[in-house]
């Protein structure tokens, strides 16, 4: 099979689901593993798509965020594992401000036996920090419907009271160029502002969020150390020439 057929019926599978994997990928066109993965290369090349750990996923639209409900249930595995080794980062006695982020949500029972304060801005982790009894600011401003995330005027001038040792944020797409990125732009200065106000600042990430690109830049790479986990070696590669990554050990 000629390369354009194979890139037309790779680019045609992922238009039916949003991840193909490269064993579904060697079926359908008769090609060999390497083959396959030159093919993902190129396509991503020219941003017909991202890889993704043992294959490809659909670029998702710049604008285009899900709600927690949707959010949480995706590579809820994942999360919880870059979750539990973020939160091996805290030290007692940190000042620490946690996104408002799904990821970052999972790291509240690991943080329980730490002697910290936590600043945050996702009104639904609330309940939780409470009943683990850790002691809790909650910047003010205007409620995010989608996401229950603090944002607007109001949570800056908040934000602006409080120093942090660490912060520990959730993010829409990584990309080598274009930095850290969400969707909303409101919600990209809460980030950039809490990152600014942080001595150390963490990226809490799976692997569907690299070589993705949403609407509003966040921060350049470097501003950020990466925590993920299983990732294909060579785009973790690529990055690691920009920034600091940490990948889960188990």
């Amino acid at each position: 099979m000629l390369t354009p057929e194979r890139h037309r019926l790779i680019l045609d599978l992922l238009k039916q689901q949003e991840i193909v994997k490269i064993q579904e990928l060697t079926d359908i066109t008769n090609s060999s593993e390497s083959t396959i993965r030159r093919d993902l290369i190129q396509l991503e090349q020219s941003k017909f798509l991202k890889r993704v750990h043992g294959g490809a996923a659909r670029l998702q639209g710049k604008l285009s965020e899900p709600s927690i409900i949707e959010k949480s249930s995706k590579n809820l595995q994942e999360k919880m594992e870059i979750a539990e080794f973020a939160a091996s980062f805290v030290e007692d006695g940190d000042c620490i401000y946690l996104d408002a982020g799904t990821t970052v949500y999972q790291m509240i029972p690991y943080l329980i036996q730490k002697e910290i304060v936590v600043v945050t801005n996702g009104l639904h982790y609330l309940d939780s920090l409470l009943e683990h009894g850790i002691k809790t600011y909650l910047v003010g401003g205007e409620i995010k419907y989608k996401t229950k995330a603090m944002i607007g005027r109001g949570a800056l001038i908040s934000l602006e009271n409080y120093r942090f040792d660490k912060c520990f944020m959730g993010v829409n797409g990584i990309h080598i160029t274009y930095g850290y990125t969400t969707p909303d732009p409101e919600e990209a200065l809460i980030k950039q502002t809490a990152i600014r106000l942080s001595r150390e600042a963490y990226v809490l990430a799976d692997q569907s969020k690299f070589n993705e690109i949403s609407f509003a830049k966040i921060v350049d790479l470097n501003e950020a150390t990466i925590l993920t986990s299983k990732t294909e070696a060579d785009i973790l590669k690529s990055f690691e020439t920009e920034t600091s990554i940490k990948v889960v050990t188990q």
